[in-house]
């Protein structure tokens, strides 16, 4: 069995593929699902939560642009990265997401992206809690995933 270069190192956006790549595949992953259970229409905001490693160096490693992207329906391998800047400019000004590229929330990063520096969740360091609510205010679909 041949083994590829390119299945021993993923290509990613950032400097750790456990910052960014991870990150941005469970933020894609949360909303595919939230979209595959029915609730993506009904979702007005979305909150991700960076635990332990994620949250105390993530924003120096990538991770909040990664997420950004990630909920905007990116995947790493294949995102224009000249495109990126842009990308996350127009969410970060205009203070809205389109989840998977079609279905548009508010999304003020300072509220509903958090940084959890000296707190873990059980079984990894990099721990990352996706929420989504509906109009009320409600949890829609809460899923943890580790990079």
């Amino acid at each position: 069995m041949a083994v590829s270069v390119f299945d021993l190192f993923k290509i990613g956006i950032g400097p750790s593929s456990s910052h960014t790549v991870g990150p941005m595949r469970a933020a894609r992953l949360f909303v595919a699902r939230l979209q595959h259970e029915g609730g993506l229409a009904a979702t007005q905001r979305v909150c991700a939560q960076l635990y332990g490693s994620l949250g105390a160096t993530g924003k120096g490693h990538g991770s909040d642009k990664a997420v950004l992207l990630g909920l905007a329906g990116f995947e790493p391998d294949t995102v224009d990265v000249d495109a990126i800047p842009a990308l996350l400019e127009a969410i970060r000004t205009d203070r809205w997401v389109a989840l998977l590229g079609t279905h548009r929330v508010a999304f003020d990063e300072k509220t509903d992206l958090v940084f959890h520096r000296r707190e873990t969740l059980p079984f990894h360091a990099n721990g990352m809690r996706f929420t989504a609510f509906d109009a009320a205010g409600a949890p829609l679909l809460e899923k943890v995933y580790y990079s």
